[in-house]
């Protein structure tokens, strides 16, 4: 579940703090209240119970609920953050008041008062951000399932796209004539790479230096084909142990790359693959002249719905006048 406020979240809290007020102020005004508790007391209420809500939603909750799933320690923190703030808050609240504080009984009465108050003052919106969370979650992962199915199946298509054979039989049958050795080439490769998406169909990601070595055969795929129009370099500046993508991603931004930008037969359209640390990325440089290919892959926005399922981090896509910049989140499944 994701515990970041949205402008729906903040909206949502700005109305229940709003008619919270209202009630207390008509409160205050029956009891009559000094100026000094409408000045101090509401801005007070506010600030501690955003800090409590804020505090649980982005340190507790996620760091003891959803990592750790440790609730003696939740509980534990719970009673002591619930019972400090709403002590806090009582205690400025007997000074606005006119109160002389010496002349609290016991300590121990007021902390549980501290944690009465406390749980009072957060209990109805943090119980509301949380059911609200947890249907937008459920709903959000429905519509990526959904997602992730068509994704399935147009990846499964794309494996044996007929316009994609097509292509490479024409290639194939120019080769051999012309260039009976590298037909034969050209033939271990598109076996490997076919061999590759029949074993990796079913795989939600693979090792990122399998798919490395796929993209090589891919590439040499397309440089056969369109000779010099494209140059491909990979920079791999970390190790590859134990680093995953998703199954054909490199595939779908190599085709994205080619179906968007064609040479002019001056200048080659340029693609680095650079692997860094939590990142691989893909830049290409852009072409003025549109390519009719068509795309074989899922496509960005397929992969964007993929990686919801997978990791936490987002693809970032930087679209600037002389490039193209896709970055992609590697995976670490050791961590």
């Amino acid at each position: 579940m994701n515990t970041k406020l949205n402008k729906s979240d903040w909206t949502l809290l700005a109305i229940i703090y709003g008619v919270t007020i209202f009630l207390n102020i008509i409160d205050y005004y029956r009891e009559g209240n000094y100026l000094i508790e409408y000045i101090v007391d509401f801005p007070l209420y506010i600030i501690i119970s955003l800090s409590l809500i804020l505090f649980f939603l982005h340190i507790l909750i996620p760091k003891f609920l959803v990592y750790k799933k440790d609730y003696l320690r939740f509980f534990m923190y719970t009673i002591a953050i619930l019972t400090l703030g709403g002590s806090i808050d009582n205690f400025i609240g007997h000074l606005t008041a006119g109160k002389d504080i010496t002349k609290i009984s016991s300590i121990i009465l007021f902390l549980q008062n501290g944690l009465y108050n406390a749980s009072d003052m957060i209990g109805l919106p943090i119980g509301i951000l949380l059911v609200k969370k947890l249907y937008e979650g459920k709903t959000e992962l429905l519509e990526v399932e959904k997602k992730q199915k068509e994704n399935e199946l147009k990846l499964l298509r794309s494996q044996i796209d007929p316009h994609f054979l097509f292509n490479n039989l024409n290639t194939l049958d120019s080769l051999i004539d012309t260039q009976p050795i590298k037909a034969k080439e050209y033939i271990n490769r598109l076996s490997l790479i076919y061999r590759y998406l029949i074993k990796t169909k079913d795989a939600e990601v693979m090792e990122l230096s399998n798919e490395i070595e796929f993209a090589k055969n891919y590439i040499f795929l397309i440089k056969t084909r369109f000779g010099d129009d494209y140059e491909f370099t990979i920079k791999e500046n970390i190790t590859l142990k134990d680093k995953f993508i998703p199954t054909g991603a490199i595939q779908a931004l190599l085709e994205n790359v080619v179906k968007h930008n064609k040479s002019d037969g001056i200048s080659a359209i340029k693609t680095t693959i650079t692997i860094n640390k939590g990142w691989l990325i893909i830049t290409n440089s852009k072409s003025k002249i549109k390519s009719t290919n068509e795309s074989f892959g899922t496509g960005l926005d397929n992969l964007k719905a993929r990686y919801k399922l997978l990791s936490d981090e987002k693809i970032q896509i930087h679209n600037m006048d002389a490039k193209f910049e896709v970055f992609i989140p590697i995976i670490t499944l050791s961590e």
